[in-house]
């Protein structure tokens, strides 16, 4: 329990680091600065992305690990 928490933490942000490296990355006009409820919204949709990724990620990993004990213990 503990170990998938903290690969859920981990990995929710290292996959947003990796968003946010992505949409600097891809922004290549000099668009004005938007507002701060625009930029707002842009970093919670990031963070719901990342977490949710970050979800699916441990549940994979855990899964795969378990299948192997199960298999081969």
């Amino acid at each position: 329990m503990k170990a998938s928490l903290l690969a859920m933490a981990v990995l929710t942000v290292l996959f947003a680091m990796g968003l946010r490296w992505r949409e600097e990355r891809l922004a290549t006009t000099k668009a004005p600065r938007p507002s701060i409820i625009a930029r707002g919204k842009r970093t919670a949709n990031r963070w719901v992305t990342a977490a949710a990724l970050a979800a699916g990620s441990t549940m994979l990993i855990m899964g795969g690990l378990h299948w192997l004990r199960i298999s081969f213990g």
